[in-house]
């Protein structure tokens, strides 16, 4: 494993294309920059973002924080159902157990971030708009309806 890599090393890469398995519209391309350098509990990743798509489904976590930082582009941001343009130099912090949160690019290049997440190995979340819960627990995922859950009020603490 790597400890350094290289600006010209990172524009090199391809990265991955990835589609959120609950939301055909949120496309990426990732460059897992912490996997390349075997970061076990926090992952760090250069995204880049076409015009119309979004980053991933709109979501929280119970238990992990995140955060973006915009390098280029435009986007609008929701959180709790509330948007918010953000362009090159904002930063957005998602605390633990807060505001469901997605970001879409609006604007008329690619978006490119750096996104920074916890990598616990159990984490609630969910998915207010489709009405599910994801548990994770390890390698182990299990999505329910939020109406099979006895506590499913979401943006708070479990």
């Amino acid at each position: 494993m790597k400890y350094i890599i290289r600006k010209k090393e990172i524009e090199e890469l391809e990265g991955l294309t990835k589609t959120h398995y609950l939301n055909p519209n949120a496309k990426r391309i990732n460059k897992s920059l912490g996997d390349l350098t075997g970061l076990k509990n926090i992952g760090f990743h250069i995204i880049e973002v076409l015009p119309g798509y979004e980053s991933t489904e709109y979501h929280l976590h119970h238990f992990e924080d995140e955060c973006v930082y915009v390098l280029s582009g435009k986007a609008t941001v929701t959180i709790d159902e509330t948007e918010h343009e953000v362009g090159a130099g904002d930063f957005i912090g998602y605390r633990a157990g807060g505001f469901p949160h997605t970001m879409k690019n609006t604007g008329g290049e690619i978006l490119r971030c750096i996104v920074v997440g916890q990598r616990l190995t159990h984490d609630v979340g969910d998915y207010p708009r489709l009405k599910k819960r994801l548990y994770r627990n390890g390698e182990l995922n299990n999505l329910v309806d939020l109406s099979n859950v006895s506590n499913p009020k979401v943006g708070r603490k479990i």
